[in-house]
């Protein structure tokens, strides 16, 4: 007879179910966030659903030429009474960005057009519009941002100003291709940033990190142009 005859048999690795569940739970995340990415960029605006309604203001946040174009051309058609621009550089001035658009000869803009220079972010427009929107005593405004940047404005500027009424003014850039998104590598991965940083505002929000609107304390945007 063996000498391992009387040897009990090997023993078996324990059973883990609190594992499969952990990889279930990961596995059902991961499906439910690429659901929500494709629910987020089939809801990105493909045009201006109201472009005629006036409103107080005209908000635009800085991040392209084109926005600031439309900004111009909203408050020259006297869509507002006025054109805050928010984010911009601090050795930039009102009346720089007129000239730069072409309306120098406008003497109309000079009072109509303020840029504020605290926000450095999404989070940081809305706490500034806030606060000036509270000064000037507005109650509407129209908010010029990218079509895909449009979704995660508004949750922050309502979050900041929930008794304003807001019309969203999407603009298109060319290089972003939101038709059959998946196929363009940059255009993906704008939208997958910019999904995260929607649903961590949505945490921010719920969890009470931060509140609005901005209190007295931030800094004031900057006067009209003279």
């Amino acid at each position: 007879m063996s000498e391992s005859a009387g040897q009990p048999p090997p023993s078996r690795p324990p059973h883990q179910p609190g594992r499969r569940r952990i990889v279930a739970l990961a596995l059902a995340l991961l499906l439910l966030w690429i659901g929500g990415l494709v629910w987020y960029a089939e809801d990105i605006p493909r045009y201006v659903s109201d472009g005629t309604t006036p409103t107080d203001a005209v908000i635009v946040l800085t991040g392209g030429s084109a926005r600031l174009e439309v900004g111009f051309d909203l408050l020259t058609k006297g869509l507002a009474k006025k054109l805050f621009i928010s984010g911009v550089a601090r050795e930039v001035n009102a009346e720089e960005l007129i000239r730069l658009h072409g309306q120098s000869g406008n003497g109309s803009l000079r009072c109509c057009v303020v840029v504020g220079h605290a926000a450095s972010d999404t989070t940081g427009n809305a706490r500034e519009t806030a606060h000036w929107m509270e000064e000037e005593h507005f109650t509407s405004l129209r908010l010029v941002t990218a079509s895909y940047h449009m979704r995660r404005s508004l949750l922050e500027f309502h979050h900041a100003m929930p008794d304003v009424t807001m019309i969203p003014h999407p603009v298109f850039p060319e290089g972003f291709r939101v038709g059959e998104w998946w196929r363009w590598p940059g255009t993906l991965n704008l939208l997958i940033s910019e999904y995260s940083k929607f649903l961590a505002a949505i945490v921010r929000q719920t969890l009470g990190i931060y509140s609005s609107p901005a209190p007295a304390g931030d800094a004031p945007p900057s006067q009209p142009a003279r």
